[in-house]
């Protein structure tokens, strides 16, 4: 997730987690920092038949790049939260009201959450609202960062020393809204897809908003 600059931070309290009609525990969050093999992990579960979900922020890059939009995390990063947040709350929607079996996404809501702490913004009230309103499952999956494997790209821009406090960000953020963290060993995708399937309850890979 793209990194720009810092703001003072705001004061917090770990959150609570809230029961919510449109929690599920169908819904499965992959988070952690760029370059550790999240969306890699995404990708090998679509393709051994899960549902997926994929992450708000290369794609809100790439179409606002396309447009000449200002939603970027170097031009208005306080907007591209927001953009996020938008792509976040419809994928959930769309994933809960939808077939049988997990869905996996790549990112959540939380995230946002992060991305704004990150930057050094203060979480506004409804993005917090909305982290605490539209559940997933208790096990949050976090990728932990992998020096060996980061790569930087036209869309992720970060040096490995921010992959690693994005990480941090990720953790606490759903910490604090009471999810628990998984973390994913350093292994192949196809190891990470068994050791994710297993800790689901082998839950069938069908239906679903992918």
């Amino acid at each position: 997730m793209p990194h720009h600059r810092h703001h003072p931070r705001e004061q917090r309290e770990p959150k609570e987690p809230q029961d919510a009609a449109r929690g599920t525990d169908r819904l499965v969050v992959v988070t952690g920092g760029p370059g550790s093999g999240k969306t890699a992990l995404i990708e090998g579960l679509r393709a051994a038949g899960y549902a997926t979900s994929p992450e708000a922020g290369r794609a809100i890059i790439r179409a606002q790049t396309a447009i000449g939009g200002r939603a970027l995390p170097w031009a208005d990063p306080a907007l591209f939260a927001e953009a996020m947040l938008c792509w976040e709350l419809r994928s959930h929607e769309a994933a809960a009201a939808s077939g049988r079996g997990p869905v996996f996404f790549d990112r959540g809501v939380p995230d946002v959450v992060g991305y704004l702490r990150l930057e050094g913004y203060d979480v506004p009230a409804h993005v917090d609202a909305a982290a605490r309103t539209f559940r997933y499952r208790r096990q949050v999956f976090i990728a932990p960062p992998w020096p060996e494997i980061y790569r930087t790209d036209t869309e992720r821009r970060q040096t490995p020393e921010i992959a690693r406090r994005t990480h941090e960000a990720m953790a606490a953020a759903y910490g604090d809204h009471g999810y628990e963290l998984v973390e994913l060993p350093r292994a192949p995708v196809a190891e990470r897809v068994r050791f994710v399937a297993e800790r689901i309850g082998g839950s069938g890979a069908a239906g679903g908003a992918g």
